[in-house]
């Protein structure tokens, strides 16, 4: 039964709003009785909320997800030079983590005029396809690089890496640079630079700034980045 649970909290996705028991139902393969009764114990444990006839996640996933401590004190430590990156941009700024071939974001700060971007914290995005997931990647282990170089590329934008030897390219120039670029590839008209961020041998998050394309000019930014992501690495490696 949890994993039915889990199969039904598993349908909303940060774009998802609210669903109906019918298309829980169609989404998970599960019985409409099934879904209505594992709903009904979802909502008196706060997972679930319901309104009239549809569902939404309750409050207690967040306050469950914010205890998780990997992120919490990753996202406590980053903020300082999350907020620095930010003040000496004033352009979008992202921290990330690796889960899998897909980065998860952990946090976002941006102005009052937020670029249209899919990355949401909480959301998860291809390693692929944005400058945080291929600052992880490239920093990540090359175990890791032939993994996804071996399975199909997502494809965001028509701009998206779909082509292996393109993107082992990307993953080189990376690796020497330190710097992770991304030009159009998670959403039209936005252009990104990221940084990885170590306590260790590899890379246990990256940040960036995301960048409309006219405005995007990487020399200027890439100071900025490096020096956040190096600042970052260090109160890790410290303990500050």
């Amino acid at each position: 039964m949890l994993d039915k649970a889990v199969a039904i909290l598993g349908c909303f996705r940060p774009d998802g709003g609210t669903f109906r028991l019918t298309e829980l139902s169609a989404r998970t393969g599960l019985a409409k009785t099934t879904v209505f009764r594992l709903c009904a114990d979802l909502v008196r444990l706060g997972l679930l909320e319901r309104d009239a006839e549809t569902y939404r996640l309750g409050g207690a996933l967040f306050e469950l997800g914010s205890l998780v401590p990997r992120r919490r004190d990753l996202r406590e430590a980053a903020l300082p030079f999350l907020q620095d990156l930010f003040e000496a941009t004033h352009e979008t700024v992202h921290l990330g983590m690796r889960e899998g071939h897909e980065v998860v974001y952990v946090e976002r700060i941006h102005g009052h005029d937020a670029l249209r971007l899919p990355s949401r914290i909480g959301g998860r995005l291809p390693l692929t396809c944005t400058g945080v997931g291929k600052a992880l990647l490239a920093f990540s282990g090359s175990e890791l690089v032939e993994e996804v170089l071996a399975a199909p590329l997502p494809r965001l934008t028509a701009h998206s890496i779909t082509d292996p030897d393109r993107l082992r390219t990307a993953v080189e120039q990376a690796q020497v640079a330190g710097l992770a670029y991304e030009e159009e590839e998670a959403a039209p008209g936005v252009s990104c630079i990221a940084a990885p961020v170590f306590d260790g041998p590899t890379a246990v998050a990256a940040l960036s700034v995301a960048v409309p394309r006219g405005r995007f000019r990487p020399a200027q930014l890439a100071p900025a980045v490096r020096t956040a992501a190096l600042g970052l690495s260090r109160a890790l490696r410290t303990g500050n």
